[in-house]
């Protein structure tokens, strides 16, 4: 991908060909092309808009050698296994739920209902990552510490990469039987209700059914 990148004679900010194409013509499957695109992303080479496409950056960061938490998510994330990943998120993510029942502003609650809603109604996989993640990165905006909320960070970088570009994904979207749906209701309902521990609860049951999906099926 990189390679391509360098010799397709795009323009800084130009959008890249639809997946499909990419596919055909790097020979790879839409689960491959993903991963890759998730990493260049993290890396400062791509930028993601959900609904438009995506892009080649206006003003790239320097990519292997490059400082700062970007470079960290791109070198985690070829270095990272989904399995690892996830029981990471589990380590992680119930402590930062539990401080954001107790953080969470007005606004970043509306923020996280709307988020909830809006994932039932993507109509591609595409839309519902980017609004998964927008939402467990409100939560760690949420918990109220800059420190948890930068590891969060990196994390959620990582995951994306190396989870969700290995499921075999349609373009049609999540069913709306989906386990996350209701998984997310909970989650809010306990930060709304200002209940620390059933926001830790409720996190860790979303990230062990997710855990437990990954590695009983080819796709969650």
């Amino acid at each position: 991908m990189r390679n391509w990148i360098a010799t397709a004679g795009l323009a800084r900010g130009a959008r890249l060909p639809p997946e499909r194409e990419l596919c055909a013509t790097l020979g790879v499957s839409r689960a491959e092309l993903r991963k890759a695109l998730l990493v260049l992303e993290a890396d400062g080479a791509l930028e993601r808009h959900v609904g438009r496409g995506t892009f080649l950056a206006k003003a790239p960061r320097p990519s292997r050698g490059g400082t700062g938490v970007d470079a960290t998510i791109a070198a985690l994330a070829e270095t990272t296994g989904p399995v690892e990943a996830m029981n990471a998120r589990l380590a992680l993510e119930p402590e930062i739920a539990q401080r954001a029942a107790l953080h969470a502003t007005p606004k970043q609650l509306r923020e996280l209902r709307r988020l909830a809603d809006a994932m039932r109604e993507a109509t591609s996989w595409g839309a519902y990552e980017q609004l998964d993640s927008e939402f467990h990165a409100t939560i760690a905006a949420a918990s109220g510490n800059s420190l948890l909320q930068s590891l969060h960070r990196i994390l959620n970088g990582v995951r994306q990469a190396v989870v969700w570009r290995r499921l075999n994904t349609t373009d049609r979207g999540p069913d709306p039987a989906y386990h996350s749906f209701n998984e997310h209701d909970a989650i809010f309902a306990a930060l709304e209700n200002r209940d620390g521990t059933a926001a830790g609860a409720a996190m860790r049951a979303h990230l062990d059914s997710t855990l437990s999906l990954m590695t009983t099926s080819p796709s969650d």
